[in-house]
């Protein structure tokens, strides 16, 4: 509960922020609690899924994949390496997270998260042991693999959702579809705008050996690919309808979309896939994209859109998780404190997206923020007169003096004398 008001309270959500300002709390309790404490953070995160379950309405429910980076220093931190941080938009030293959220409407919940760990620590063991990965742990897993899992384990808590979405670093994986597909999973997911597509069944077979050799086992076909792109934009003018998404700040948010049913093939396969081709068109512009769907043919054009949009809002919760919940500030370097970090913080987050469903007929404009401004003003401050500030600041004076009495030892020096009278 302290850490959760941590979450709220203090400005920088590290330890030793939350540790300054919670009343009741001490730094050691909170920092054994995240790192070293056996709790299961897994059971946690199902509560929460079952708990927004609750709070969404039947129909029209979108379990949402996507990932976010966590930039850092140094190399010690659980997975950490030179890789893509999307929220950065480069390639920097960074954690990469895979999350699921429950979305209904316009509101977002994150559900469930997972640690990405890259091939090099793999391969290297020791490192492994040094972050606390476990060794179930320590096998190599893609993100689309751990998003898999995520909605699997969704699905065997007992999660009820209508469609799956995902951005077109999962589009693009033609297996990631195909498991989806035969999970019986409905879908709609970006795809990059390199993607091929056959306006007919391409009725891949395998050709018959004529002579001497091996005999074929790879399927081909005889009808042509198109690029999407090169499809979208040879289509006139009146094959565009334009829609309106939502009710925005600015005003009303709209785009111009184009759909057909056609033929995806990976090459491999045996036989091609017969979905749908969603082609998003931003206003005033030429940016594209693109969506693959195995929703029902009967899908009309504004279901799809509706599947569409539900993506926007799992932005928007990554942006309330880390603004009011504190979701980036950790400074934990372990496998276990991450997890147990990031279940706290779907708590919080929770807490929000519920209050904001309770009041949004009555209080429409109420943010995340908002709430955790309330949160701040009414909950007890851990500073209330003279001494505390006096003993909230010898605390942070001995963890200081700790942690470089340990650096000096860790050089075989002995501190200076000066550093005791500090305390």
């Amino acid at each position: 509960m302290r850490y959760l008001r941590g979450l709220y309270q203090a400005r920088r959500r590290n330890l030793e922020r939350m540790a300054d300002v919670v009343a009741g709390s001490d730094y050691q309790r909170m920092h054994h609690m995240l790192s070293a404490s056996d709790w299961e953070h897994a059971g946690v995160v199902r509560q929460v899924a079952v708990e927004a379950q609750a709070h969404f309405p039947r129909g029209g429910r979108a379990l949402i994949i996507d990932e976010s980076g966590f930039a850092k220093k140094g190399e010690c931190s659980a997975g950490v390496a030179r890789q893509w941080n999307g929220r950065m938009g480069k390639v920097d030293n960074c954690q990469i997270g895979v999350f699921a959220a429950l979305a209904h409407g316009e509101t977002a919940c994150l559900i469930d998260a997972e640690l990405f760990l890259p091939k090099a620590w793999v391969a290297h063991s020791e490192r492994c042991i040094e972050a606390g990965i476990p060794e179930e742990a320590r096998i190599y897993r893609s993100k689309a693999e751990i998003a898999l899992g995520l909605i699997r384990r969704a699905r065997r808590n007992g999660l009820s959702f209508d469609w799956v979405a995902a951005d077109g670093g999962y589009g693009h994986l033609p297996w990631f579809l195909t498991e989806l597909d035969d999970d019986g999973e409905r879908f709609l997911i970006e795809v990059h705008s390199d993607q091929r597509v056959y306006l007919q069944d391409p009725a891949p077979t395998v050709l018959q050996r004529h002579g001497k050799g091996r005999a074929p086992t790879r399927p081909v076909t005889e009808v042509p690919s198109e690029i999407v792109t090169a499809w979208a934009t040879a289509q006139p003018p009146g094959a565009w309808r334009r829609m309106k998404l939502r009710d925005g700040e600015k005003g009303e948010v709209v785009a111009d979309f184009l759909t057909r049913r056609l033929f995806v093939w990976d090459g491999k396969a045996m036989r091609a896939s017969h979905w749908h081709l969603l082609v998003r068109r931003e206003m005033g512009g030429d940016k594209l994209k693109f969506c693959l769907s195995n929703a029902k043919p009967s899908a009309s054009l504004r279901q799809l859109v509706t599947m569409q949009a539900s993506r926007h809002f799992v932005e928007r919760a990554f942006e309330d998780a880390k603004s009011a919940c504190g979701m980036a500030d950790y400074q934990v370097r372990g496998w276990l404190a991450w997890h147990h970090h990031m279940a706290l913080v779907l708590v919080a987050h929770l807490f929000l997206a519920k209050e904001r469903l309770a009041l949004r007929d009555s209080h429409r404009f109420l943010s995340c923020l908002d709430i955790v401004a309330m949160l701040r003003h009414k909950l007890p401050p851990k500073i209330g007169s003279d001494d505390d500030l006096v003993h909230s600041i010898a605390q942070r004076h001995r963890r200081r003096f700790q942690a470089t009495k340990q650096r000096y030892e860790q050089q075989g020096i002995t501190p200076p004398a000066s550093f005791g009278a500090l305390i």
